[in-house]
């Protein structure tokens, strides 16, 4: 289940006392905001509101200091409660002065079994981060995205491979021929209105733009689309790519509520994935006490009971601690199996050019082997031409009249719009994809095909022109089938002659790219037995389904 919490972690060259007084008075201000009695703040609980308490503890030592409150919110018996944690940290020797804040919000459903609510991004936080210029490693974590001039781009681009970088950076272009100041106003700044304090935000201005993409050539951002950064950026690497996700203009415009939501979603998993620094993972858990009243009669009472409870309370925190200390552990072993599934995937993508040339050596040495009847002519004659792929989507769209098993009936303007979105070796998994398809079109309309198109990729018959098969799937799941909004959006066009209704059901579908917002998917349904040809009715970013 994806963390529906919300987390934010960052530093602050203030020191300790200073970031503390600070983020007390920023904390009042929001609870005075909420309409709650913030005129007690003492260690202990403290009810500020029917619904509401606030627990406080601190502590100073040679370990170093830190401050917590804790506020638990429950509106009514069935909305469960609503918990939120702001941590003040004295930086450990490593950490070289910073102090360290943390913020977490998440929902406690009131029966077990119910979805937890998502939390979004409480407004004490953008007034946190501005008050302590609140940084990520070498960059600053601000709530309003910042211009990246063209002088800015060396040190821009030295932030986004800073090894010690803990948040996403996501930058926003500028299309051409728009002003900066009213795109960022009217489009990136609402786009990013629940990315503070999760993300370190920017926006290129179009002299910087050319400059940036020319440095990093293998993770571009342009046209007014957006790219997420996140920790551990190897430029050099292509591969490394697939890593970044960038969402399209027409992403953002089509639906722009939409839109922040898939950005959002990618930078709130990283935090809650995150492990915490360890000045932040060697504060105990809270554990606060009501406070109690100097003058009642039964207090002596009162304290042997309390005796008896902080007993539990121990035993139960010492087992709370195994738990967390087992789940920290968990994340951090996640986070390497997703590091090295990240660099699988990439060398998956290098490996997938070089098995198509094999596979392109193999089919002209069988070809040589059969004309010439022995297998000393395959030594004798030069290795094949590489295969002419189309420069770029329009051109491939362009060059379809010479796949005559293949009829495109999808929207060319959409198809089109991965040019600026590309990344990686799409334009030639997208290509052979299609070079199979007709291939096994032309196969399956000479009776030299059986089965589906799947199939094919499996046999000897398509060694000719191979494509994986880890890359084809012949249908959707049930879900997708089933949920009518989510089935429209792959009814896809094809001619009266091979259905009345001018539409099918596409299901089946080619992977031409994955690891990315986009994902680009080819639509496909195989015709061939009547009028021999496959029809191709989308080629362009994933469409949705249950997990976009």
């Amino acid at each position: 289940m994806e963390p529906r919490g919300y987390r934010m972690v960052v530093s602050t060259e203030l020191d300790y006392v200073k970031a503390c007084g600070i983020a007390e008075r920023h904390l009042l201000e929001w609870l005075r905001s909420k309409n709650y009695d913030p005129s007690v703040l003492d260690e202990g609980r403290t009810e500020i509101a029917p619904h509401a308490t606030l627990d406080r503890d601190s502590e100073g030592g040679r370990k170093g200091a830190y401050s917590r409150w804790r506020m638990r919110e429950t509106y009514s018996a069935a909305s469960g409660t609503w918990q939120s944690t702001l941590i003040v940290r004295s930086g450990l020797a490593e950490d070289k002065g910073r102090t360290w804040v943390q913020v977490d919000v998440e929902h406690h459903p009131a029966h077990e079994g119910q979805f937890p609510t998502r939390a979004n991004t409480p407004n004490i936080v953008r007034s946190l981060l501005d008050a302590l210029e609140a940084r990520d490693a070498h960059a600053d974590v601000t709530t309003a995205p910042v211009f990246v001039e063209a002088n800015d781009v060396d040190d821009t681009i030295e932030e986004l491979c800073d090894s010690n970088r803990r948040m996403p950076v996501v930058i926003a272009t500028v299309p051409y021929g728009k002003d900066p100041d009213e795109w960022s106003r009217t489009v990136v700044e609402p786009l990013f209105r629940n990315l503070h304090g999760l993300a370190v935000l920017y926006v290129l201005t179009s002299e910087a733009q050319s400059k940036f993409n020319a440095a990093l050539e293998f993770h571009p951002v342009f046209g007014g689309g957006v790219r997420t950064y996140l920790p551990g950026l190897d430029p050099a690497w292509k591969p490394d790519a697939q890593r970044h996700p960038v969402m399209s203009r027409r992403t953002i415009e089509a639906s722009p509520r939409r839109a922040a939501s898939i950005l959002t979603a990618l930078p709130q998993r990283l935090s809650s994935r995150q492990p915490l620094p360890p000045a932040l993972l060697s504060i105990p858990r809270q554990r606060t006490r009501p406070r109690l009243a100097p003058d009642s009669a039964d207090v002596v009472r009162l304290r042997t009971d309390m005796a008896a409870v902080t007993a539990l309370l121990d035993e139960a925190e010492r087992a709370e601690s195994i738990r967390v200390d087992e789940i920290n552990g968990l994340y951090t072993e996640l986070a390497k199996a997703e590091q090295a599934s990240d660099q699988l995937r990439g060398e998956n993508e290098e490996l997938y050019d070089k098995v198509q040339e094999s596979q392109r050596i193999i089919r002209f040495l069988r070809e040589r082997l059969q004309e010439a009847g022995e297998f000393a002519a395959a030594h004798a004659l030069a290795v094949p031409t590489e295969i002419d792929y189309p420069k770029t989507f329009s051109d491939l769209l362009d060059r379809l009249d010479e796949l005559p098993g293949i009829s495109f009936t999808g929207n060319a303007k959409i198809t089109r719009t991965l040019d600026s979105q590309s990344v990686d070796n799409w334009l030639h998994v997208a290509w052979d994809g299609l070079l199979a398809l007709n291939h096994f079109a032309r196969s399956s309309a000479d009776g030299a095909a059986s089965g589906d198109f799947l199939s094919w990729c499996k046999s000897d018959a398509s060694s000719a022109f191979p494509f994986p098969t880890a890359k084809v799937a012949m249908r959707e799941s049930d879900t997708v089938a089933r949920k009518t909004k989510l089935r429209n959006e792959r009814m896809l066009p094809v001619p009266k002659e091979v259905d009345p209704n001018s539409q099918v059901f596409m299901q089946a579908h080619l992977k031409i790219g994955g690891g990315n917002t986009i994902a680009p998917r080819l639509h496909f349904y195989d015709d061939c037995l009547h009028s021999g040809k496959v029809y191709v009715g989308y080629l362009g970013p994933h469409l949705r389904n249950t997990l976009t």
